[in-house]
């Protein structure tokens, strides 16, 4: 994942407090991953880190807009979205397994935190299970023309399941009763 290095926070030469990274991300982020539910956006992403002696503590603020498909009529359409999440990440002598989902464990000899991980997670969290143009509050409407071909095709199966019925074998069956 070379695109994603900018994502990689150094924070051992960080000095004890708050400091702020700001992040955009676009089409290129998302290709980096394989199998992503959002394939592009116009995103900006805020990190307030709080270096602590024992702890990181990363506020993340992600803004903008993602394109999504509509489920109903296939046509691609722009989701705002609004994030805020909070993620702290603990040293210890070794990596161990955290059970709060909230709490990431770093060896102490580490010096970098890649956050595209993080992002790209909190970004696919936030995607809506069902997808809709009516439904993005933006005022967009479904594809007219793709909706008339639904439901032609909607009311052409029950013509197609009535001529399978008409079938002179199945009526040569009945008789056999």
């Amino acid at each position: 994942m070379k695109a994603l290095k900018q994502f990689s926070i150094p924070f051992t030469g960080l000095k004890l407090g708050k400091h702020q990274f700001d992040f955009d991300i676009d089409k290129s982020f998302f290709d980096a991953f394989e199998y992503s539910l959002v394939k592009d956006g116009a995103l900006k992403v805020t990190l307030e880190l709080d270096k602590q002696e024992t702890m990181l503590i990363l506020h993340f603020h992600i803004f903008g807009t993602m394109q999504l498909n509509c489920d109903k009529c296939l046509s691609e359409f722009s989701q705002p979205i609004d994030v805020k999440e909070r993620q702290i990440v603990k040293f210890a002598e070794d990596a161990l397994e955290s059970d709060d989902l909230e709490i990431i464990v770093l060896e102490r000899k580490e010096s970098e935190l890649d956050v595209s991980e993080m992002i790209y997670e909190f970004i696919n969290v936030s995607v809506p299970y069902i997808n809709n143009c009516e439904e993005a509050g933006n005022n967009q409407k479904c594809d007219p023309e793709m909706i008339a071909t639904l439901e032609k095709l909607a009311s052409g199966n029950t013509e197609v399941e009535e001529e399978k019925t008409d079938d002179p074998r199945w009526e040569a069956l009945k008789k056999l009763k």
